[in-house]
């Protein structure tokens, strides 16, 4: 089993390779490779599109009497794949690439035929020029007469195009006039417009104005104080100006001394802080009704006391005048409260 990997075969003392006969093979004989399309085709017949890199099972043969640099080229029959037409193409080693030969058209071709035959023109200037210094003068002239023409036609073209343009001047002042109208308008929109903002403006000053003498108008002289603040005492009245007052007006007496009246007098002004007097608009002046002082007997009389001590409308002689000056009508019926008794 080892020698079937063996790749020295054994040959005989006897062996003479002459005597092996060969074998008579044509030179353009055929093989059968595998292959991919080498570029975009289309059939002829058909019209079907065979793309590059299409796998094809191709028939391979040798061309006969073409060598490029010693090297053979080859040839590939395929057949396309709608109508079976035979499709021919054969290597190109003097480009690198393949040229199509029989049975349809290369995509793309004319673009490259034309990069080769600029490619091909340009090399051929060059070995021209390497070797005959007179045809390097000869292909200055011509490029420099040929760049001249192309100016000279390049000016024509642009006379002619002059001439045959007929320039609509009406048009063109038309069209000016236009544009001047437009900015006119324009103009006269930005002044109407900011003539609006100014009456705007005035006006919204204007009644500014008015809401605030409207408000200091209904504005009182004096506003009612608040809860809990204290308001100023008014001014003194005077004892002639209205007689009633001695009834009301709590003076101090002559046992209770000065003292006394000042601390009345401290007791009321707290009292006006925290609440607030009666008939100036407190919290209170709502609730409390102020009681009406009873007429003052005239002068240098009091009443006498009825059945049940209320007084009556005769009246007898007062011996103590000062005391009717200093003291209250309060007072006045303490010194009567035994009048029932007696």
């Amino acid at each position: 089993m080892s020698e079937r990997k063996v790749l020295n075969k054994y040959y005989p003392p006897d062996f003479d390779p002459s005597k092996i006969p060969k074998l008579k093979l044509p030179k353009d004989r055929q093989y059968v490779v595998r292959l991919m399309a080498p570029f975009n085709m289309r059939c002829k017949t058909c019209g079907e599109y065979i793309y590059k890199g299409k796998k094809f099972n191709a028939r391979k043969e040798t061309v006969m009497n073409e060598l490029y640099m010693g090297l053979p080229i080859f040839r590939f029959y395929i057949k396309c794949t709608r109508c079976l037409a035979e499709i021919t193409f054969k290597t190109d080693p003097e480009n690198t690439d393949y040229s199509m030969e029989h049975g349809a058209t290369r995509n793309f071709q004319a673009e490259k035929l034309i990069e080769q035959e600029e490619t091909k023109i340009v090399r051929d200037r060059e070995e021209e020029e390497l070797n005959n210094p007179m045809k390097v003068l000869e292909n200055r002239t011509r490029d420099s007469k040929l760049e001249m023409e192309v100016l000279e036609n390049l000016q024509e073209l642009k006379e002619l195009n002059q001439r045959q343009a007929a320039p609509d001047f009406e048009g063109m002042i038309g069209q000016a006039r236009e544009l001047e109208q437009r900015e006119k308008e324009r103009e006269i929109e930005e002044d109407e417009r900011e003539t609006q903002e100014m009456l705007g403006r005035a006006l919204m000053k204007r009644l500014r104005d008015s809401d605030s003498d409207s408000d200091q108008e209904e504005t009182p002289s004096e506003a009612p104080p608040r809860e809990g603040t204290p308001r100023e005492a008014p001014p003194p009245v005077s004892s002639a100006d209205r007689p009633t007052d001695i009834l009301t007006t709590v003076k101090p007496s002559e046992t209770q001394g000065p003292s006394v009246g000042a601390v009345k007098k401290a007791k009321v002004e707290r009292w006006e802080k925290s609440v607030g007097k009666l008939g100036g608009g407190g919290a209170l002046s709502s609730l409390v009704v102020r009681r009406k002082p009873a007429a003052a007997p005239p002068a240098g009389c009091i009443s006498k006391p009825g059945p049940k001590g209320i007084p009556t409308a005769n009246s007898v002689p007062m011996n103590a005048a000062p005391l009717a000056v200093h003291s209250s009508s309060l007072s006045l019926l303490g010194a009567y409260s035994d009048s029932e008794s007696e």
